[in-house]
């Protein structure tokens, strides 16, 4: 009897009569936003965009299901890239370059040459250019979230290493069960930030135009490129208030629980007394046929988990240092090879289309961008690294300030087009030191992220410690403080340089109605090309940024990211 009763199907409670509505609900949406992709579409067709506010819930929609598809896609990339770079020395040597270059690439450049390649598969559907934008906000998110792993799994802890091969761990149980848990604070903070900033990009994104021809989804991207174009003041407060509201419901119903959910793979010995709470995962974990749903995808997790043979117990035998040197010289071999052969090729084809002149001046203009980014960065971690560590160190004023720093990360640069226009105009200011504030707007918020899951992560026992040596003022900032959230500073520091470079497209040519201020940089001279359709100079300003990027990337933030490895591991 005992048996049969432990078997018998749990009846539903009240949480569930209210959970598997919603549920389905989700579903709902979810089937009527995928007939909406699939409309008919021929380039050169223009798509009604409605300025009415009673049609941003359904723009809304739209948004979020781009830019959450997005979200899983950037999930996908980044446990697969971040893992091969963090785990294989050579592969490390490519691909974290590589990973400069990428994130420096703006948006308008992925945008240019992805619309009509992305339409041709879909010939006749606008299946092709919503794609089109889903990958074009993936560009804008993926970054930040691979820097993140990858600086957690290279700064895994000594201890945690040993015993993982105490445990014989597998490859594939280490990385489930150690070092993407260990690694899943600061993925989660970045992918909040990565949700935020696909909405700075999302103008640019869902309302494009290439050579002349404008290409628009409908979503409150278009919906605000539409209210800028007409000088709507009501039109841009309804698409801030929709914002308002839905970035709040999905911090509330997503990233709350999750937070909370996450805590438990904090690395203490000892537990913080402040926990962070939601109320959605504490209702969840109350019904009764919901969690029986994650039962079963539970246990085949941990089957799978398990079908591997544990690693073995002989350390694993470590090259000579002569197989080293000609595995070396073999690998820096090829890539010199490469290099010089692109840099022949590129030294063939750019005098072609390029005088020396231009190029001398793309590269002055990029300095002048590179000028801007700088002092922004350096700007911003003084006013934000403090501030940031005083949020993550209280896990209650960590949940109120969460939804608010969402939003702000969120608010597109766009939206203050018309308060920059007019205070330019109006009091005759630079237009190259104004317009800086718009780079920065988005970027910042990577470094008040990444500061904010360090400082939220430092183990409990750190913390008691510092407290029973009576630690205070600025002896605890040099000697804990500071040096636990360094590694995730100098992750949000490298990605806030390289999406300031990003937002130069939109912050160095703003637009109200019909004036149009140019401001002396590269992302302006990026954005007039792409505009006329111009491709080889965006690929020449592409090119330049990227080394810029890359440049500074190698001999200064490397090196502070060596320097977290090293010197502020958690051991």
């Amino acid at each position: 009897m005992k048996l049969a009763s432990s078997l018998a199907f749990p009846m539903p409670n009240r949480q569930d009569l209210i959970a598997i509505p919603l549920v389905l609900a989700v579903f709902f949406l979810i089937a009527h936003i995928s007939r909406g992709m699939a409309v008919p579409f021929h380039l050169g067709e223009s798509i009604a965009i409605s300025s009415s506010p009673w049609e941003l819930p359904e723009y809304a929609l739209d948004t979020v299901s781009r830019m959450l598809t997005a979200v899983v896609c950037s999930l996908a990339f980044t446990l697969g890239y971040a893992t091969l770079a963090a785990k294989n020395r050579y592969a490390e040597k490519i691909l974290v370059p590589l990973l400069d270059i990428l994130q420096s690439v703006p948006i308008l450049g992925y945008l240019s040459i992805t619309v009509t390649g992305f339409m041709a598969l879909f010939p006749g559907s606008l299946i092709g250019v919503q794609l089109a934008v889903v990958f074009a906000v993936f560009t804008s998110q993926v970054w930040n979230m691979t820097f993140a792993l990858y600086q957690g799994l290279t700064t895994l802890p000594k201890d945690l290493d040993e015993a993982a091969r105490l445990y014989r761990l597998n490859a594939w149980q280490r990385f489930w069960k150690l070092e993407l848990p260990f690694s899943v604070p600061g993925l989660l903070w970045n992918t909040m930030m990565s949700m935020s900033g696909g909405w700075f990009f999302v103008v640019a994104a869902e309302a494009i135009t290439v050579a002349g021809q404008t290409v628009a989804v409908p979503g409150i991207g278009s919906y605000i490129a539409l209210a800028i174009r007409n000088k709507d003041l009501g039109a841009i407060f309804w698409a801030i208030a929709t914002m308002v509201v839905v970035i709040f419901l999905y911090d509330f119903l997503l990233f709350r629980p999750i937070v909370a959910w996450a805590d438990k793979f904090k690395f203490e010995t000892s537990g913080d007394l402040q926990k962070p709470q939601s109320a959605v995962l504490d209702f969840l974990h109350r019904t009764r046929l919901m969690r029986l749903v994650v039962l079963l995808p539970r246990a085949l997790w941990e089957a799978s988990v398990r079908l591997l043979p544990p690693a073995s117990g002989q350390a694993r035998q470590r090259p000579s240092a002569g197989q080293k040197a000609w595995r070396d010289g073999l690998f820096y071999g090829v890539l010199a090879v490469l290099f010089l052969a692109a840099l022949w090729q590129l030294g063939l084809a750019i005098p072609r289309f390029f005088s020396w002149a231009e190029i001398g001046h793309v590269f002055y203009l990029g300095a002048v961008t590179a000028l801007r980014v700088f002092v922004l960065v350096l700007l911003s971690a003084l006013i934000w690294v403090p501030i940031g560590i005083k949020i993550g160190l209280n896990p209650r004023l960590t949940a109120q300030v969460q939804g608010l720093a969402q939003f702000l990360a969120a608010f597109p640069a766009n939206l203050l087009f018309p308060l920059v226009v007019v205070l330019i105009l109006t009091f005759h200011l630079n237009v190259n030191i104004w317009v800086s504030p718009l780079m920065i707007l988005g970027s910042q918020w990577y470094i008040v992220f990444n500061v904010i899951g360090a400082a939220a992560a430092l183990p409990g026992d750190l913390k008691e410690a510092a407290r029973s040596f009576g630690l205070r003022g600025w002896l605890l900032w040099k000697r804990l403080l500071l040096p636990g959230i360094f590694p995730g500073f100098v992750t949000g520091a490298i990605t806030a340089s390289g999406g300031a470079w990003n937002a130069s497209i939109v912050a160095e040519v703003v637009s109200w109605g019909s004036h149009t201020l140019v401001a002396t940089g590269l992302g302006a001279y990026i954005t007039l090309a792409t505009g006329s359709g111009q491709m080889e100079k965006v690929a020449l300003g592409i090119g330049v940024m990227s080394l810029y990027v890359i440049t500074v990337n190698r001999f200064f933030w490397r090196r502070l990211y060596r320097a977290a490895e090293r010197r502020f591991r958690l051991d």
